[in-house]
């Protein structure tokens, strides 16, 4: 009968039930557990590989700068100004729950885009989709769909995705079409979605980056009012350790 199970489960795509039935008939301890231990154990292999595969597929899609970014690397300490119980707060997903935003700011090298891919990660892991685009990139692709007809599609995919990060906020003036562009993205994810945004630019200096007061207004209305705000410091983290040779004896 066993190999018209093992038939049975892959043409049902229990592929990995049926391997873990497999591996239970070749170990002799776990053959002589009852049935509902056993039983257990196979639903158990196929839902880990099924959480597995679905969180690989979240991470695909989500093209997070940092990939390997994850909260437990983070060195969370107020002089740095990323304190340890705020980082547990954020890891519960409840921001993305709640429909919340994060605001990293602080000067370049700090560590923003990985605090922002860390919490991406995490959200994949809670099983949110996520999204990664630099702000420079994404005027360029909504440049794109603009000119191919595909703006409403493009549009539409942002507004899906659970969490949205927009790295390197406030690099280059804006146009009036980048703007109005940037207004129909946050638009379309006030009140439903998540968003965190990255910059070297302190947030008192956002309305002036953003230019035509009016639409600064609206953009800003749709971050700020439901946003965590966290302002990184201290020295480049990209700089490299001194050699042995160049320390102080």
């Amino acid at each position: 009968m066993m190999p018209t199970t093992l038939d049975r489960l892959r043409a049902l795509r229990l592929g990995a039930m049926a391997d873990a039935y497999l591996a239970q008939h070749q170990d002799a301890p776990t053959t002589a557990l009852g049935f509902d231990e056993r039983f257990s154990m196979l639903v158990d292999a196929e839902h880990l590989f099924r959480h597995n595969r679905a969180l690989t597929r979240r991470l695909k899609e989500a093209k997070l700068r940092v990939p390997q970014a994850c909260l437990e690397d983070l060195d969370p300490s107020p002089r740095r100004g990323l304190e340890r119980a705020l980082v547990r707060q954020l890891a519960t997903g409840r921001w993305i729950a709640e429909h919340h935003h994060v605001l990293i700011t602080g000067a370049t090298g700090v560590g923003k885009t990985f605090l922002a891919c860390a919490l991406g990660q995490q959200a994949c892991r809670q099983g949110y989709r996520v999204l990664y685009r630099r702000v420079p990139r994404l005027f360029d692709e909504l440049g794109l769909a603009h000119a191919d007809g595909s703006y409403p599609h493009v549009l539409a995919r942002f507004a899906r995705v659970d969490v949205l990060v927009l790295d390197d906020w406030g690099l280059t003036p804006l146009t009036e079409a980048q703007r109005q562009d940037l207004l129909e993205v946050l638009e379309d994810r006030d009140g439903t979605r998540s968003t965190i945004i990255t910059s070297q630019l302190p947030r008192e200096q956002w309305h002036d980056y953003l230019g035509e007061p009016t639409v600064a207004d609206a953009i800003l209305d749709r971050v700020v009012h439901r946003a965590v705000s966290i302002t990184l410091t201290g020295p480049s983290r990209r700089k490299e350790p001194p050699r042995p040779e160049d320390r102080e004896a």
